[in-house]
């Protein structure tokens, strides 16, 4: 996303006039991010990324019902 970004930064800075690179220069950030893209992807990683994301969810939302769960016993043997 940082290529993206810089890519898009340098492309409008050429065409407004304000940089004087060349056209290489100003295209490569797309290109370097279209290797990147592909390498997160062919090498797994994307997956693995998804996959984490999934397990940190997973584990917040066990942890929640099991901290309401005991919540839940607790005022139940209050009341006893």
């Amino acid at each position: 996303m940082p290529m993206l970004m810089l890519g898009l930064l340098l492309l409008a800075l050429k065409a407004g006039g304000w940089v004087q690179l060349g056209w290489p220069w100003v295209l490569s950030p797309f290109g370097l991010a279209l290797l990147w893209w592909w390498w997160a992807d062919w090498s797994g990683y994307t997956q693995r990324q998804a996959m984490r994301k999934d397990q940190a969810r997973r584990e917040a939302r066990l942890a929640k019902a099991r901290a309401q769960l005991r919540a839940d016993s607790d005022v139940g043997s209050r009341g006893k």
